[in-house]
């Protein structure tokens, strides 16, 4: 799998909300420098399961629609 790659407000977005997140939960102030270590790891540990568990989801999904698409089927008769 290749990696995830965000645009630079994208990416500032996600760094500010682990800032948030630190600052919330575990009442800690953080740098961006830090944020981008805590995102990159995610990305890379986290990130594949997630991305796995998501096309299985969607697999999920499309295949009950293809199986809907035989109750469309014309009966001869």
């Amino acid at each position: 799998m290749t990696s995830i790659e965000f645009d630079k407000e994208a990416r500032q977005d996600l760094l500010d909300k682990i800032k948030e997140f630190f600052s919330n939960e575990l009442e800690q102030e953080i740098s961006d420098f830090k944020a981008s270590i805590v995102l990159e790891f995610v990305l890379k540990s986290i990130g594949p399961q997630i991305y796995n568990h998501a096309i299985s989801d969607a697999y999920t999904l499309m295949s009950e629609k293809v199986e809907d698409l035989y109750g469309l089927e014309k009966r001869r008769g």
